[in-house]
């Protein structure tokens, strides 16, 4: 027993030799003494870009990381060279759509997580099922949904697309866009009737999107689906862009007028407290 715990000690001190310098110092030390600086500031360069729309330009993309102009130039060309960055006519920069789509999974799922509790509060309110949408691109996806509990009631699965000219979150979220990206929207998915209350003419939507923004909420009348009003706002980002909506489904059997004014209330006050509670979580 004696010569057995002599070399079980022997064996854990001829470990603790052989044991990697490198391995005795911290995460953190690791950490500095392998950081790659060059891969660091490209990386820098990339968070810039919070916005996913967003456009910058030399100096601004400088001010930001404190990068010096000519530094800073040689590693936006190799970014730009390996399709990370895309370059406008004007002299700024974007970020390339194989960056973008990472980046716009990543945000959406940030948001649906901090809008989640406030999305279960609006379907609890009104026992009718409450959800949000996502601007991805191109095409609006619901992002999240909380259902009601009454046997009789609508559904959004997580992940349809959205009709962007009849569905009320995908109103909501198109009126706000610019002209050009509207119209990419609209053609990407075609103005083809859902039901006969459907707008499928572009002037009369067109004029549908500037009520929207009036008002500040959009209306699905049986415009997607038959049987059903859905309210619709959009949740403007501290840029006062929107990429995101959320909404109110309710039968017409249960709707009313004096409900519908509380629905379109509950949905704008939802919507709000979305766009404040995403500010606050700082992303």
């Amino acid at each position: 027993m004696e010569t057995a715990r002599v070399n079980k000690k022997t064996a854990e001190k001829s470990q603790r030799r052989r044991r990697p310098k490198s391995l005795a110092h911290s995460e953190d030390s690791n950490a500095e003494r392998y950081h790659s600086r060059a891969i660091g500031r490209a990386l820098d360069i990339l968070d810039c870009f919070r916005d996913p729309q967003a456009s910058l330009n030399l100096r601004e993309i400088s001010d930001i990381t404190g990068l010096s102009v000519s530094s800073l130039f040689r590693v936006l060309v190799t970014l730009e060279g390996h399709g990370y960055l895309r370059k406008n006519d004007n002299g700024t920069y974007l970020l390339s759509h194989k960056v973008l789509f990472g980046r716009l999974r990543e945000r959406a799922e940030h948001i649906r997580d901090v809008a989640h509790p406030f999305l279960e509060g609006l379907a609890r309110d009104f026992n009718e099922t409450a959800s949000m949408a996502y601007l991805f691109d191109d095409h609006i996806q619901v992002l999240d949904s909380v259902d009601s509990y009454h046997e009789i009631r609508h559904s959004n699965r997580v992940g349809r697309v959205l009709p962007p000219h009849c569905s009320s979150m995908g109103k909501a979220i198109t009126a706000f866009q610019k002209a050009a990206r509207a119209n990419l929207i609209l053609e990407g998915y075609g103005l083809f009737p859902r039901t006969s209350k459907t707008i499928v003419d572009r002037q009369a939507l067109h004029i549908e999107f500037e009520k929207i923004r009036q008002q500040g909420y959009a209306f699905d009348r049986g415009e997607a689906v038959e049987g059903g009003i859905c309210v619709g706002a959009p949740i403007l980002s501290e840029s006062g862009s929107v990429c995101t909506a959320v909404s109110l489904s309710v039968p017409v059997i249960r709707m009313n007028e004096k409900r519908e004014k509380e629905v379109i209330q509950g949905v704008l006050a939802t919507a709000t407290q979305i766009g404040k509670a995403i500010q606050q979580a700082g992303r």
